[in-house]
Formats: C-alpha cells, structure tokens, sequence
C-alpha cells in the first residue's frame, strides 16, 4: 500500500504510520472510520519508542538523560561541572540540544551536559523536586549550571556554540568579548577563512585586533576598541581575533604577532602598518585611521651604565678591584628588561648620592648587569633580578632582600646586620609538585599524559595565593604515573628565556600539556577545586575512551 506524507493524518485520505520491525501499522481510507482508526493511531504513540519519535532531534550520546532523583544526585556527587538542559516536553527543547549535542562533544572530558524532560511523569516528579519549571521559560527550556555538587548559577550567555563551549571550559571565566553589547560593532572573527574573506572582499579600511582572552592588555584596550569601532562605524572597519590556539600559529607569523594584543592596519585585503599606541582613547585611533602612519621608529634604552649614575657600575674585570678599594660595598645585580630593577633603581639612585658621594660613608653602592658580566653573576649563583649582596674586605656576607628602599639601603649601610633567615621557598619545600627548569622541561613532560604546568615568580602575590591549592592538587594525584603538575620559576637562570618561548607575559601563568606538546592554557579557577576538577576531566575522558575501545573489542 502507498500512502502520501502528511502533517496532519486526520484530514487525510490516505496516511499511514508504520513501523516494520514490531509489525505495528496503523492506516485509514476516507473519513468513514474515523474512530477506529484514531485508536489505532494513539495506540502506535504509546508504544512507540521515544528515540524514534525524537529521530529529528538527533540527541547525542554524551548528553545524559536523567530522569531519577537519585541517578541526578549521583551525577553531581561524581561530576564537577554539570550544565542541565530541563525541558518543558521531550520536544520543547529541540532547539537547545542539537546544539548542546554539538557542545558535548568539544567539552568531553571538562564538562558534562544533562538533559531532563519535565514532561514525562518520572522527569516531572525530578523537576518538581529541584524546584524547576522549564513551562514558564522561553521556548520550554531551562538551562542550569552546577559546579561541584551544588547549584552554581543560570546560564544567561547567549545560546550558541561559542559560547558554551567557553562557559563549561570556564564556567568562572568573563564572557567571550562579542557577548558585550558595546561590541556590537567590532567584527568578531572566529577562523582563518572568515579573517581572509573579510580582507578579499572589504572596502573600507580595516583595523585588526588580534588579541588572547586571558591578556590582561588586551582586556583594558576592548572597550576603547570598541568605542572607536562605534564612533567610525560607516567609514572603517575594526575587527578582532582570539589568535592564541595554536592553530594560528601562521597567521601570527605571517603578521609578526608577537604579543597582544598586535594591531594590523589593512587597505584594500595588503597589510601596511602596525599601530603601536597602547596607551590610546578612542579618539586617538579614530583620529589615526584618518592619516594612517607606521609606527615611529623606538629611541634605543639608554643603559644604565652609561647615564650620568651615582652608583659605581662593575665588570667582570673591574669587580674584584672594586671591592678590594671598598672594604664596605653593597652590589646590587641587576636584568635591563626586570620591571622590579626598574622600580628599586631611582631608590638606589638617591642612596647612592648621599653614600657614595659623602666623606664619612660607611660603604659604597655598586651595581653589575648580570646579563652581560656573566662571569660575575655564575660565581655568586645570581638566579634572579634583583640581587642585593653585601661585601666586607672583600668576601661576600650577606644577601639582602630586604633592601629596596632608599631609607633601608641608608639605614642598613650604616649599621650592616644578617637579615631574618630566609622563608624555605616552594622548590625546596617537599611536596609532589615537580619543578621543572629548561634543562630537563621537555624531557619530563614527554613523560606525562597530563601536565599542569604553573609557570611563576616567586616574589608574585597571585603566584603565593595559587601555590598552596596547586600543591594540594598535586598531592590528590601523586599516585598517578600519567599525570604531573609541575612548575618553572621564571626568575631563575636560564627559565626566563624558556618562560617566553611558552607565551608566559604575566605571573601566574598556567599551561597543559599533553605529553610534552601544548594543548592550551589553563584559564579556569586558581583554587584547590579549579585545579583538581581540570584533571579529574581529563582522566574522565580517558576512562571513556577505555570503555568505549573494550565495547568495540
């Protein structure tokens, strides 16, 4: 028999629903037996199978459908990051998961989507339970997040791909920066394709943000960005892109992105200049897409060494001389591009003045470049900037953190005594977190499925808040042979160099690593749980695809 698709079987002349593997059939000829043939028609509902009437919705696996009070309890007793999609009817939330079925699969192993239907009488006891009535919602759905065994909060982001997958990757995180609504006029580019399509077919001028989520520069320029976008809107375009991944590694190179965020000025799809004001309003760049320049060529730091300087500067060649004339010296050794140098140096600078310059000195002030006077700087184990030792007739008495005011320097020279001991830093303290340095970093990670890495400073305050729920963390996790956290103080010897070949710009910074290659960063949270779940994620992920390989097997 054939019979015509139809919306609406009850005004048909011919319809059928069929269903060969059960051998349920159900059809009707003409208006005649209509009510036999409607019994039949809500019999077949009844036993038909529910994946079969959702075929169109095409749920995913990876979400869980719960439906049970207790198999929901588990869920959050076991999982750390939940997302819950409650709908009003099995259809009702069609909408929502197609795209959550996506999301699920690109969250795997760091996040975990549920799916409850209020409609059916099971579901409806679980959701009366928890309080929860998708029916009063927009569209029949509602979407909740919980965040280790406890309600977190309702998601409020738009509801689409991107946006979700950063909110499970980082359901403490900011939103992504086209979810603002100031930045509506900004062209939010998410590939390389949509970044060359735009500069093949624009018109107008375009101004390219390429930027990081995490770059804290880059956080303080968007609203200007933004601003400029609104006031030029018409006449030019400004455009960003999240080039982290490392799947734009080419684009950065091809654009000399270095760091963010780096702005690319763009006439007719060729690259002409970069703009270099990160200091800027938005009026300044408004103002600059009118007369585009390149960037004015930078005055080269004058050293420190070579200014008009109270304080005797030494060599390799000279230092030995130098104490030898100076039976009290305080030398401070120093890194042209350390902030913290930088910051300490006027201090120095006026105690020099008064010390070095006045008849009745109890001792002078002297400062060496270990980058360049290396010799100097590996006889005294220099491992970080700034270093303040004392001298007294020559041989080295002690090392003074202490020091970095003007007052204390002063204070300190006219009456030198032993600083407290020495807080027992992170490295030396025994604990599981395994710290690496650029000689043996690669080949440790190679060893490890897992690496958490925290690359960090160790006079950093942020740094000193992480490391107690970091070495917890790794403490939980010490019997795992796949997995290690790790950490690189980027102060010491040659760390600094490898601390930039990593992308780190600011302390702390924290990378995974997958057996010694880099998957991304760790933006999520700093504490105990932040770091524990981040693991616990990824070896979720590993035991399904454990059991998935013994299913096939």
């Amino acid at each position: 028999m054939h019979c015509a698709a139809t919306k609406n079987p009850w005004k048909s002349d011919c319809a059928c629903v069929s269903r060969r593997g059960n051998g349920i059939m159900a059809s009707w000829m003409g208006y005649g037996s209509w009510m036999r043939e409607a019994k039949i028609f809500i019999l077949v509902l009844l036993v038909w199978p529910l994946p079969v009437l959702l075929e169109a919705v095409k749920v995913s696996p990876l979400i869980e459908k719960v439906s049970d009070h207790k198999d929901f309890k588990k869920l959050l007793r076991t999982r750390t990051n939940v997302l819950v999609v409650y709908t009003d009817t099995a259809t009702s939330g069609e909408s929502h998961l197609k795209l959550l079925s996506d999301v699920a699969q690109t969250v795997k192993g760091q996040g975990t989507i549920a799916w409850v239907n209020c409609g059916d009488s099971e579901g409806r006891k679980l959701c009366k339970k928890v309080k929860v009535d998708p029916s009063s919602k927009r569209g029949g759905a509602e979407l909740l997040h919980y965040k280790d065994g406890t309600f977190h909060m309702e998601y409020n982001r738009p509801a689409t791909f991107k946006s979700m997958v950063a909110f499970l990757k980082d359901p403490s995180g900011p939103p992504l920066w086209e979810e603002n609504p100031e930045a509506k006029d900004i062209v939010h580019l998410e590939t390389e394709k949509d970044f060359r399509k735009l500069l093949k077919k624009e018109e107008r001028p375009v101004l390219m943000m390429f930027y990081a989520p995490w770059c804290g520069v880059c956080k303080r320029m968007q609203p200007i960005f933004q601003q400029a976008a609104t006031e030029t809107k018409g006449r030019y375009v400004l455009a960003g892109m999240n080039v982290h991944p490392a799947e734009f590694d080419s684009l950065k190179q091809e654009y000399s992105v270095k760091g963010y965020p780096t702005f690319c000025y763009f006439e007719k799809g060729k690259f002409l200049y970069h703009y270099e004001n990160y200091g800027a309003t938005a009026k300044d760049i408004a103002d600059w897409m009118k007369n585009p320049q390149p960037p004015q060529p930078k005055t080269p730091e004058v050293l420190w060494s070579e200014t008009d300087s109270s304080v005797f500067h030494l060599t390799d060649e000279s230092f030995d001389s130098f104490l030898e004339e100076h039976p009290a010296a305080l030398v401070m050794f120093y890194a042209p591009w350390c902030g913290h140098c930088k910051k300490m140096k006027p201090e120095y600078e006026e105690a020099a003045e008064i010390l070095n310059k006045g008849a009745d000195s109890p001792g002078a002030l002297a400062a060496v470049d270990a980058t360049v006077h290396k010799a100097v700087g590996d006889r005294f184990k220099i491992s970080g900037f700034p270093t303040v030792k004392y001298f007294e007739k020559g041989e080295e008495k002690y090392t003074l953190p202490q020091l970095r005011s003007k007052e204390k320097i002063i204070e300190f020279m006219h009456n030198p005594q032993a600083p407290p001991p020495p807080e027992q830093s992170w490295e030396d303290r025994p604990t599981s977190v395994s710290h690496l340095g650029s000689e043996d970093f690669r080949e440790s990670l190679k060893k490890k499925k897992h690496a958490l890495v925290m690359f960090y400073a160790p006079w950093c305050p942020h740094c000193k808040n992480a490391v107690p729920h970091f070495t917890t963390a790794a403490e939980l996790f010490k019997e795992d042979r796949k997995i290690v956290y790790a950490a690189v103080d980027c102060t010491k010897g040659q760390n600094h160099e490898l601390c930039k070949q990593e992308g780190v710009e600011g302390y702390p910074t924290f990378n995974y690593y997958n057996y010694g290659k880099f998957v991304e960063k760790y933006n999520g949270d700093r504490g105990e749980v932040g770091f524990t779940g981040f693991m616990r994620g990824l070896r979720e992920r590993d035991q399904e695809k454990v059991g998935k390989r013994k299913e096939e097997l």
